[in-house]
C-alpha cells in the first residue's frame, strides 16, 4: 500500500485550510505555514509518498499525482483538507470497489466552520472515514460535531485517534539572554481570532511602564493589515517576514516572554516551541492553553491587566520566573515540555495507527 497526502485542493469556499502546498524547482515543499510543515513531515513519516497535485510532477523523495492518476485499489489517502473526503472517496471509487481515505484533523471545526450544511458534512465525514486529529481536544470536538450533526449508528462505529503534533526537539538551540526583554506576538496571522489586538494593547502599556522590544514575525499576507501597520509604528516593535526555520528557532533562543490572545486552538505548537526555547509563556485562562502545560501552571490571565501585570513580572525578572516554572515540575520546565511534547510520540502514535487502520505501506 501506498500513502498519499492531499491539502489544499478542497474548493476555496468549503476550505478550512487555505495553505497552498507549492513544490519548488528543487522538489521540495515550500512554506513556513503549519500547512506545509506538517505536509514536508508526513510525507517524510511515510516516504516514499505521494503528494496529491494538480499536475503530475517528481518531487525530493515523493512523487505529485492527481487524484484521478493515483492507484485507487492500492493507496491511502490522508486528506488534510477532510471537508471533501467523500468527494475523494467518489473519485477513487470509480477505479476501487473500497477505496481508503483516512481523514487529518489539524484546525478547530468549530471555528473554521459555522454553516449548518458545512457542520453536517464534516459530521459525516468524520463517521465515514478513519479520522486522526492533532491532539486530545480537538478528537473531542470531532466527537461532538458527530453526535451533534449525524445519527447514533453512524457515530458508535467511527474511528477516532489523536496525538499531540509535538515539537522537533533538535531544533532546539542555546539560549542567549537579550539585554532589552523580547516580547513575541506567537503567531503568523493577526486574523480575528488570534485577538492581536488585544495582544498591541497590553504591550503597549508594558511598554510605557518598562524597557522592552516587540516582535512580529508575520506571513507576507498580514504584514499589511492593520494591526501589524499599528505595531510597527512604535520605535520598541519590530514587524517582519517569516524567515528560515534556523533563524526562527534563533530568535526564539534570545526571546524572553510571549503573551497568547487567541481565544481557540486546536493544539498551539507555536506556543510550545517557544515554551521548549525557554520562552516565558502569558496565556488565556482557556481550556485550550490549560492542555499544553502542567496543572498549576501560574501565568494564566482572566483580564487585560492581570495579562499586563505577568508580562511585567515576566521581562522585570525573567530568572525568577523561570525558577517558578521549574518548581512546579520538580526539576526543567523545558525538560517538561520535551517529555509531553515530542514530535517522535506522534510520528509513533499516528504510524500505529494507520497500521491498525488500513495496514503497513512500502
Amino acid at each position: 500500500m501506498k500513502i498519499a497526502i492531499k491539502l489544499g485542493l478542497a474548493p476555496a469556499a468549503a476550505s478550512a485550510t487555505q495553505n497552498r502546498i507549492e513544490v519548488d524547482e528543487n522538489g521540495d515543499v515550500v512554506g513556513l505555514e503549519a500547512g506545509p510543515v506538517l505536509v514536508r513531515r508526513l510525507l517524510n513519516l511515510f516516504a516514499p509518498a505521494i503528494l496529491i497535485g494538480r499536475e503530475r510532477r517528481s518531487g525530493n523523495g515523493f512523487e505529485v499525482l492527481p487524484i484521478d492518476e493515483v492507484d485507487a485499489e492500492n493507496t491511502l489517502v490522508i486528506n488534510l483538507d477532510v471537508i471533501d473526503s467523500t468527494e475523494v472517496w467518489g473519485q477513487l471509487h470509480a477505479n476501487a470497489a473500497e477505496p481508503k481515505v483516512m481523514n487529518f484533523v489539524w484546525w478547530s471545526a468549530s471555528q473554521h466552520y459555522h454553516h449548518r450544511v458545512n457542520k453536517a458534512l464534516l459530521g459525516l465525514t468524520f463517521a465515514l472515514f478513519p479520522t486522526f486529529a492533532n491532539s486530545e481536544r480537538t478528537a473531542s470536538e470531532i466527537r461532538e460535531i458527530m453526535r451533534m450533526w449525524t445519527t447514533q449508528p453512524f457515530v458508535e462505529q467511527a474511528k477516532v485517534a489523536f496525538s499531540n503534533l509535538g515539537v522537533r526537539l533538535e531544533r532546539v538551540q542555546e539560549r542567549h539572554e537579550p539585554k532589552t526583554p523580547v516580547v513575541l506576538y506567537p503567531a503568523i496571522y493577526v486574523d480575528e481570532r488570534k485577538r492581536p489586538m488585544a495582544f498591541i494593547e497590553v504591550v503597549e502599556r508594558v511598554a510605557k511602564r518598562t524597557p522592552i522590544q516587540v516582535q512580529m514575525r508575520l506571513h507576507e499576507t498580514h504584514l499589511t493589515r492593520t494591526p501589524a501597520m499599528r505595531m510597527s509604528g512604535h520605535r520598541w516593535a519590530w514587524v517582519g517576514p517569516l524567515r528560515s526555520r534556523e533563524d526562527y528557532w534563533d530568535a526564539l533562543a534570545g526571546t524572553t516572554a510571549f503573551l497568547a490572545t487567541a481565544n481557540e486552538e486546536s493544539y498551539g505548537l507555536e506556543y510550545v516551541e517557544a515554551m521548549l526555547a525557554g520562552v516565558i509563556g502569558i496565556f488565556p485562562d482557556e481550556p485550550w492553553a490549560h492542555a499544553l502545560v502542567p496543572q498549576g501552571y501560574p501565568f494564566f490571565y482572566s483580564s487585560p491587566a492581570q495579562a499586563e501585570q505577568l508580562l511585567m513580572e515576566a521581562v522585570t525578572a525573567p530568572q525568577e520566573a523561570r525558577a517558578q516554572l521549574d518548581r512546579l515540575v520538580g526539576g526543567s520546565f523545558t525538560d517538561w515540555v520535551r517529555g509531553h511534547h515530542d514530535d517522535d510520540d506522534f510520528e509513533q502514535q499516528l504510524s500505529d495507527t494507520v497500521r491498525r487502520w488500513f495496514g503497513d505501506w512500502n
